[in-house]
């Protein structure tokens, strides 16, 4: 799904603006339910708080039913045995339905026998920014006695799941905050940067919030919030800057909001598709991509998170590390997953000066590739490649030695060495592959190797 292009905000003349437009479209009434939509609000209109709370089940996940007092959360199709998710959207400037949200709900209910409510808090969005921010507290007060209706019904405070995109990632994280952490689990997506980068704990989204609090980064340079946040924060390629998002102005809106709402697409895929989205702990996105990141023993004892609704993240230990920064590359559309792998050359003999190796591997018309340098003086360098399909469905790889700049002559230097490759996560030496035979590298020349590695 592409980016919702009116989605984002930016700033302009010391003022932060942010844009918004989506879907309308009307729901079929179901003969035995009355469906009720999203508000529609506008500028002049805005700024009030006007909550609704839209139940989708299961059994009928187009149909939105609207449960504000206990009576109709009662003679809805509310399960009370069943885990319940909350979604809440950020800043609506034209006060317009997300255009996400009704894939976003069926592929909740397509995931996970639930119930989901949508909070659509449009008109407290609408107008400007900073209006936004200052109807959070008010709109976490209106969550929180939304939800001890549910509480009042049976429901337990760790079966809630709050999934807040931009601002409404700390709107999740003040009713956490309100219900002293023992909700379940809150999912900011993006969360917001603007007003919250040095915001108190109580202010916005951390780990204390819930008993497993995560977020995914995809704008921490410009609408997305740059510190970690949660027990376990995805920085999806760094956290900026997200493949096949337009990088030149001139792309208008889109080259505003697609790294913003790529956090969004990503959870959707991570939903309707069985890929995993796995990363990888480390201090830096520079240190991951140099390969100095291959497994998740430190601080996860193997086990690597990964984005989804799989209980904690995958993460099983206890008690919970927080804000452990973790990194994984995508692809640039759906369903954007890719296999990480290690890959290594080790040269025969040192040389005076960088090598510089770029190794590309190939499967079904598929190609991707990396470059790796090894330092003077040294014979090993490594990093980290993605690709979209496992390892084992890799059939060729092809390095090319990349020339000194000799401006006068050709540089037809030749090296020699060893090239070697594994999946991550690396939890032992078993999964690395080599080719069998030395490898001889001229500058400028492309060498192919067959690679065969058997499926697991």
């Amino acid at each position: 799904m592409p980016p919702d292009p009116w989605e984002g905000c930016f700033w302009s003349w010391g003022l932060l603006l942010w844009l918004s437009v989506g879907s309308t479209g009307d729901v079929p009434p179901t003969p035995q339910t009355k469906c009720t939509d999203f508000q529609n609000a506008n500028l002049l209109r805005g700024t009030n708080l006007k909550v609704q709370f839209l139940l989708f089940t299961p059994s009928d996940p187009r149909c939105g039913q609207l449960v504000e007092e206990s009576s109709d959360i009662r003679n809805s199709g509310f399960n009370a045995t069943l885990g319940t998710k909350l979604v809440i959207h950020g800043f609506r400037a034209l006060g317009t339905k997300p255009s996400w949200i009704d894939k976003f709900i069926g592929a909740l209910l397509q995931a996970a026998d639930v119930n989901v409510i949508a909070v659509d808090w449009v008109y407290g969005s609408t107008g400007v920014y900073f209006s936004a921010v200052e109807n959070v507290v008010k709109l976490g007060l209106e969550i929180s006695r939304f939800l001890s209706k549910l509480l009042a019904l049976g429901v337990s405070e760790s079966s809630i799941h709050i999934i807040g995109v931009s601002l409404g990632a700390h709107v999740g994280g003040m009713v956490g905050h309100f219900y002293k952490g023992q909700l379940g689990r809150i999912t900011g997506l993006d969360p917001a940067g603007p007003e919250y980068t040095r915001a108190s704990l109580e202010e916005r989204l951390d780990p204390g919030d819930a008993l497993f609090v995560e977020a995914i980064h995809t704008d921490t340079d410009n609408l997305g919030i740059r510190i970690p946040v949660g027990h376990v924060d995805y920085f999806v390629n760094g956290g900026q800057d997200q493949p096949g998002c337009p990088t030149s102005i001139s792309a208008g809106y889109s080259y505003l909001i697609c790294d913003h709402m790529r956090a969004v697409h990503l959870y959707i895929s991570a939903l309707e598709n069985s890929c995993p989205l796995m990363a990888f702990p480390c201090t830096s996105y520079k240190v991951f991509l140099a390969g100095h990141c291959l497994d998740c023993f430190n601080p996860f004892l193997l086990s690597c998170p990964r984005i989804g609704l799989v209980e904690q993240g995958g993460v099983k230990i206890e008690p919970l590390p927080k804000e452990v920064s973790v990194y994984l590359l995508t692809t640039s559309t759906a369903p954007y997953c890719v296999h990480h792998s290690l890959v290594e050359f080790y040269l025969q003999e040192p040389r005076n000066k960088d090598t510089c190796i770029t190794v590309t591997f190939l499967s079904s018309s598929v190609t991707s590739l990396v470059k790796i340098t090894i330092p003077r003086q040294q014979r090993h360098g490594k990093g980290i490649i993605a690709h979209p399909s496992p390892q084992c469905q890799i059939n060729q790889v092809k390095l090319k030695f990349q020339p000194s700049h000799r401006v006068w002559k050709k540089d037809r230097t030749v090296i020699i060495g060893k090239f070697c490759t594994a999946p991550l996560p690396i939890n032992d030496n078993k999964k690395t592959v080599c080719l069998p035979e030395p490898v001889n590298l001229q500058a400028s020349e492309t060498v192919s190797h067959d690679l065969k590695i058997t499926c697991i």
